[in-house]
């Protein structure tokens, strides 16, 4: 039975005495309206004779982040930098990220805020660098311990190893196959994960809480969390065994309902689906020309069916920011956030509650997101809990594995570091049967960029097992299957239509496969079948090819129902191996290998 729990008033007393030091990120801010509060009251005052009572209006802090994957070391490349929007027009990036800044900026934010929550959109684990994900995501769950989160949603990596390991962080306890790794037992979660509409199919019931309620000296604020219903699409069948996902909107609501029925009338939807702002700058406005008008995607029908009793929407997944107002069912416009991903933003939400009527009054919220700049003192916790971490994964991530010329990006529809994996899947392939054509690659799979510049001692250029663990941290395996040409056509245009039609999944290619994308037109047709070509012929529809992915698409993940149907299955190595192999025989100190030129896609706009 879902319990209501009060805030941690024993973790609430040690912030006052915590490590805190200046701030000095640019801020964004996003309002309702420009509106004061409702009546001449101001927050935290009374107007009533005497001015004893408890103010009615009492400004709550809401932080919030998303997406953190495990990131605690600042991450590299492009994955550690956002662009803000310069008042002239022009951008600019600043570095961002690291657990060791979070802290420092969340307990700055935190400083003189009596009630002050923080909640997280999901995704906090999973794809996680291997400082993380080498321990199962133990490390990470430290850090969040020692950040105070609140709460969080699952987003779909919490289910990357299923149910029970979900069930483990939660609850702690060591893992059943590696044992402890430290000589403390592994604790767990001291925040709840909230999963409303993660149903175990044989119960119907939510596998984990459905919501929670924060409670100061009256004040109460319910969470309800979900995460995307297409989750089963995007994470390998064994992780999302025995579960089912609902309806996202569906699930807000209904617990909406027993929230307030239970007199809780403040509620944040922590929802792991997002959106696509017009701009990629976090300080972008949103709501320009009109309100919502700067945002598209999934999130944008949530929101605007989602129940007017919900006062705001804490989203994810799409690894964007934005702050923006969207209006609910009853045309009231209503917060929507989103802080990008692995911990380069936080947003910071007042959430002004009315004690007269036990609501948020909505014209009152605002929102900024804020840089997790790295100019500020590191939070020393957070440094000791890194060091004791990368101590006991130093012998493994220190090792080379390559080398390379120059960073190679894992952006862009075709990205270098995607011809890359895809050439080491086909090389991994050929040692399987030497008769395997072609390799193909899901861009979700490839988390990180392979950067120049040394991340620690090893040297520029040095590519270590550490960071090729980053790019490739799912463990998949290699698997070879046979389709005929007519499927592997089928393939192509399945990047484009279905369920990814509004946004298209361009699968990396091996070297000798080329066609045409024609963005121009809409479908199928934006893959030119004419101009399929495998070494320069074209493909032959009556065919037989052997063809290398990770076990993901081999199951027909990311939308690709047809790479579920191959034939003559052979598994191999996991896919971090195979990258492994590949970079190790094909570069060396003094032969580094070059960035490919993703140029085997030709792409018209």
């Amino acid at each position: 039975m879902p319990a209501t729990s009060p805030a941690h008033p024993e973790r609430r007393r040690r912030r006052t005495n915590r490590f805190v030091a200046l701030a000095a990120g640019v801020v964004t801010v996003g309002a309702l309206a420009a509106a004061g509060l409702p009546g001449s009251a101001t927050a935290g005052e009374d107007h009533r004779k005497g001015g004893h009572w408890p103010g009615r209006y009492q400004d709550v802090q809401l932080l919030s982040f998303n997406d953190l994957h495990g990131n605690l070391e600042p991450p590299a490349g492009s994955s550690g930098r956002v662009t803000e929007h310069q008042h002239d027009g022009t951008t600019k990036t600043i570095d961002a990220g690291g657990v060791e800044y979070l802290a420092t900026h969340l307990r700055q934010a935190r400083k003189g805020e009596k009630y002050s929550i923080t909640a997280a959109g999901g995704d906090m684990v999973g794809a996680s660098p291997l400082i993380s994900g080498l321990f199962h995501d133990e490390p990470t769950i430290e850090a969040l311990n020692k950040l105070d989160l609140d709460v969080t949603s699952v987003g779909n990596h919490e289910f990357d190893e299923g149910a029970r390991e979900l069930a483990r962080l939660q609850n702690g306890g060591c893992h059943p196959k590696d044992g402890c790794y430290t000589d403390k037992k592994f604790k767990g979660a001291d925040f709840p994960y909230l999963a409303a509409n993660v149903l175990d199919e044989k119960t119907k019931k939510p596998i984990l809480k459905p919501y929670w309620v924060w409670k100061k000296n009256g004040v109460k604020v319910g969470f309800i969390g979900v995460t995307l219903e297409g989750t089963p699409d995007i994470v390998s069948a064994e992780g999302v065994k025995g579960l089912s996902f609902k309806d996202e909107t569906e699930t807000i609501n209904k617990y909406a309902k027993v929230l307030q029925k239970q007199g809780v009338k403040s509620i944040v939807a922590l929802i792991h689906e997002g959106g696509f702002p017009a701009s990629t700058s976090y300080n972008y406005d949103c709501d320009s020309p009109g309100a919502g008008d700067g945002i598209s995607g999934p999130i944008v029908d949530i929101a605007k069916n989602v129940t007017p009793q919900v006062d705001a929407l804490v989203t994810g997944h799409t690894h964007n920011a934005y702050v923006c107002s969207i209006a609910d069912p009853a045309g009231k416009p209503r917060m929507v956030t989103s802080a990008a991903s692995f911990g380069r933003l936080y947003t910071d939400t007042t959430l002004t509650y009315d004690r007269r009527t036990g609501d948020i009054a909505r014209t009152a919220v605002k929102s900024a997101n804020r840089v997790v700049t790295r100019d500020v003192p590191k939070a020393p916790d957070m440094t000791e809990l890194i060091s004791k971490w990368n101590t006991l994964a130093a012998p493994i991530g220190n090792k080379p594995i390559g080398w390379i010329s120059g960073d190679i990006g894992n952006t862009g529809t075709e990205s270098p570091l995607g011809d890359l994996i895809a050439d080491a899947q086909l090389a991994h392939g050929k040692q399987l049967d030497p008769e395997t054509d072609l390799a193909l690659m899901n861009p979700g799979g490839i988390r990180a960029p392979l950067t120049y510049p040394a991340k620690a001692a090893e040297g520029d250029g040095v590519v270590t097992y550490a960071e090729g663990f980053t790019v490739q941290p799912f463990a998949n395996t290699v698997n070879l299957q046979d389709f005929t040409g007519a499927q592997l056509i089928q393939v192509l245009k399945e990047q484009v239509t279905g369920p990814n039609a509004a946004a298209p999944k361009v699968l990396q290619v091996s070297s000798g496969l080329t066609y045409t994308l024609d963005l121009t037109k809409s479908g199928a047709d934006r893959v030119v079948t004419d101009s399929i070509r495998l070494n320069g012929s074209a493909i032959d529809p009556a065919a037989t090819y052997r063809v290398a992915t990770n076990s993901f698409l081999a199951g027909g993940g990311d939308g690709f129902p047809t790479l579920g149907q191959g034939t003559n299955d052979v598994v191999g190595s996991d896919d971090l191996t195979a990258l492994e192999q590949y970079l190790t025989a094909n570069s060396s100190a003094a032969t580094p290998i070059a960035p490919p030129k993703a140029d085997r896609i030709t792409i018209v706009k």
